[in-house]
């Protein structure tokens, strides 16, 4: 009896604040949409999916949020379109190249023909020695037979010029040679200074049988001083020019000049390599070139200039 006058009572207290209108509090592990959007004002990206579809349904269109990994894809494809974009509008901006400009071709081959040398022989020698002989030419003994031939004239000074020059080293006393070799060296400097506007150098000259025995001793290629191939040399018919400084067109233009006239039987040459020169023996029947004469212009005589009138069109 007690109990259920008990239950009754509660019955009634829990009947009467409902009709109060008293706030029933819910349950803490479940919170509202409203309280959760307003806990995250601040952070609308992270907004719980509830408050989106409110949002939604309000009328309002919010673009979805981009996943890392959709961020992850799209910046490296943004960054390819800039660089991309920068490329063109460089390509752009240069200006393109000029056409090249066609130049003319020369058909014209300027090439240098190297003659051979001028090597010397044996048989060389000796025709050197028999003409010399047959022109009637002494070999010079001693010094006081060369300084005899000179008094008498029977040789002359080696022609220096600015077109020819002597060796320093040769003696004042040897700078001599034949009248007819001293005519050769005149129009061989002649000649070449016309092509390379420079002087040739004579390194040898005359010589006497004393001094070519001498040079023997310390010059293992002199030539003999006595027999049939002795030097020519001693006659006072030879002189050598130096191969020393000279370039490689005038080294053909001398071989090209010299082959001349020894096939004219005037001049035998050897082109000798140890002592780097032209050995040269000039024969009596030499005979200088004549010089070219220039015909002058006839001018008209004044009857015919008289004659001549000028015409019209």
């Amino acid at each position: 009896m007690c109990r259920t006058a008990f239950i009754a009572l509660v019955l009634a207290a829990l009947s009467v604040t409902s009709a109060n209108g008293l706030p029933v509090r819910p349950a803490r592990s479940h919170k509202s949409a409203p309280a959760v959007a307003a806990s995250h004002g601040s952070h609308p990206k992270t907004q719980h999916p509830a408050a989106q579809a409110v949002r939604h349904s309000a009328g309002r269109h919010v673009a979805p949020s981009r996943t890392p990994k959709r961020q992850a894809t799209e910046r490296p494809r943004k960054a390819l379109l800039k660089q991309s974009f920068r490329s063109h509008r460089s390509v752009e901006a240069t200006p393109p190249d000029p056409p090249p400009v066609a130049r003319p071709v020369s058909l014209r081959i300027s090439r240098l023909v190297m003659p051979p040398p001028l090597f010397g022989s044996h048989e060389s020698l000796e025709r050197q020695n028999e003409k010399t002989e047959a022109d009637g030419l002494e070999r010079i003994l001693d010094e006081s037979d060369l300084a005899d031939r000179i008094a008498r004239k029977m040789l002359v000074p080696v022609p220096a010029s600015a077109t020819l020059a002597v060796s320093g080293s040769l003696p004042e006393n040897h700078r001599y040679c034949r009248p007819w070799t001293a005519n050769f060296l005149s129009d061989l400097a002649r000649a070449h200074a016309a092509q390379f506007h420079r002087p040739l150098i004579v390194s040898s000259a005359v010589r006497t049988v004393e001094y070519q025995k001498q040079l023997m001793e310390s010059n293992g290629n002199a030539a003999a001083a006595e027999g049939d191939i002795a030097s020519p040399h001693l006659t006072g018919a030879t002189i050598d020019i130096a191969k020393q400084g000279l370039s490689r067109r005038e080294l053909g233009w001398m071989r090209a000049w010299l082959l001349s006239r020894q096939n004219a039987e005037t001049i035998d040459v050897e082109e000798e390599f140890q002592q780097s020169c032209f050995h040269i023996t000039v024969y009596k029947s030499y005979v200088p070139p004549k010089p070219v004469r220039t015909s002058k212009p006839k001018l008209p005589r004044p009857e015919q200039i008289a004659q001549i009138a000028p015409r019209g069109r």
